[in-house]
């Protein structure tokens, strides 16, 4: 697949005629929003195997071999072309497919209110051929070690009928709060905590989930060592049954790195105990927060590479949002919250109001300004085809196990494309 971004004059004709397919297979496979008011700068999603490269200046079949990691030879092959011909600029150069390693990915379902919306349900049928794991977010831990559960509806039944393995995602939160005394309680009063696992695993034996998975945030910096060993017993226990083992952390880049979100995670203990963990690395850019990036490449980077000096690379899935959010300008702390949008409204956004989408290189992020009916100026920031790459890209270079989404319901087709054309989703 190849990832194009939309020029000046150019349609959707035009485009799927330089690449040999369809307008309809463009539109169907990216859902594109705006078919017939086209973003300058939205990158659009060419379903063809492979990829075309138009030479440039400079260019040599050994220079793109190295950027795509084929042959100059297999190039020259490919082609049909004399590996010593020179290249002339445009020529249109077909670059094979690459052999795809396996990864496990990952995502998060959090209904709210008192059902389940259809739309919901629909996000996790559509997901769930490109998922090794689901999490219905989330059962919540009472202070008598008891349950509350989310609502579940058809996602066992979902999971099933595509080999996913359901992921019992277990918080801390009270009232949709992460709770420090609540975390205090479970991890220091035996009798409760043994309560809570064998609750665990009546509910997980009920549901069919075969991994269970704590996210226990906003703990108190001297309740690390007992959420380590909180940890060790649950993973002897649930050990008995077959089941996996996994937790949520927040990104850190030190194992010193102070704050109430940040010291109750051990990397390295988790690292040792655990099957797998998800780093939550996003939320730079939050609703509360100034404008920027929501998951900026580097800050990304450096926490994973951290990660990776505590525990195998093979035990970390990377947090990644389907999101992105729409700030009011001016900005003001404490004042108004930014709109969560999805990667599909961001375009429709950028289309109904006539603007062009930039992309920052550093941040590895589009986003543009608009102003509305009502004289407001805003910024957005989103994901979209060339980000979601950039994270694909670093996965494979640090070897990482796979990648973890936070989470189903706002639509993001293009990941999904680019995910199977990346990777082998393993299914357990």
């Amino acid at each position: 697949m190849q990832i194009h971004i939309i020029q000046q004059g150019q349609s959707l004709y035009t485009i799927a005629q330089a690449y040999g397919t369809s307008v309809q297979e463009i539109v169907r496979t990216n859902e594109i929003p705006n078919p017939n008011s086209l973003v300058i700068g939205q990158a659009i999603v060419i379903p063809i195997r492979g990829r075309f490269h138009w030479i440039q200046s400079g260019d040599s079949l050994y220079k793109i071999g190295q950027i795509f990691g084929v042959t100059a030879a297999e190039l020259a092959r490919i082609n049909n072309i004399p590996i010593n011909r020179p290249l002339s600029i445009g020529f249109r150069l077909y670059i094979p497919e690459r052999t795809k390693r396996s990864v496990e990915s990952n995502a998060y379902i959090e209904p709210r209110g008192m059902t389940v919306a259809p739309s919901l349900e629909q996000a996790a049928r559509d997901s769930s051929p490109y998922l090794t794991y689901l999490g219905p977010f989330s059962f919540q831990i009472k202070r008598d070690g008891t349950l509350k559960e989310p609502l579940l509806n058809n996602f066992p039944v979902i999971a099933k009928q595509n080999n996913v393995t359901l992921m019992m995602a277990i918080t801390n939160q009270e009232n949709d709060q992460f709770s420090d005394e609540l975390g205090r309680i479970i991890l220091t009063n035996m009798d409760i905590q043994n309560k809570l696992l064998n609750n665990i695993v009546i509910t997980a034996k009920k549901y069919g989930f075969r991994d269970i998975h704590f996210d226990m945030e906003y703990l108190r910096p001297q309740d690390r060592e007992a959420y380590n060993q909180f940890l060790r017993r649950a993973k002897s226990k649930f050990k008995q049954e077959g089941w996996l083992l996994s937790t949520a952390l927040a990104p850190k880049t030190s194992a010193g790195q102070k704050g109430r979100w940040y010291e109750a995670h051990d990397y390295k203990a988790h690292g040792e105990i655990v099957d797998f963990v998800v780093i939550m690395t996003y939320e730079w850019g939050y609703s509360a927060g100034p404008p920027m990036a929501v998951s900026p490449i580097n800050p990304v980077r450096e926490v994973l590479e951290y990660a990776r000096s505590e525990m195998p690379s093979q035990k970390i899935m990377m947090g990644q949002n389907l999101y992105g959010y729409d700030w009011t300008l001016p900005y003001v702390q404490g004042g108004q919250y930014a709109k969560a949008v999805s990667p599909q409204q961001a375009i429709q956004l950028a289309s109904k109001y006539n603007v062009a989408i930039q992309y920052d290189n550093k941040a590895q992020a589009p986003h543009f300004n608009y102003r509305d009916e009502n004289g407001k100026e805003h910024e957005v920031w989103f994901e979209d085809a060339r980000s979601i790459q950039a994270k694909f890209n670093l996965i494979k270079e640090l070897n990482l196990r796979g990648i973890s989404y936070w989470k189903l319901g706002l639509s993001f087709p293009q990941n999904w494309l680019l995910l199977s054309n990346n990777f082998v989703i393993e299914k357990k």
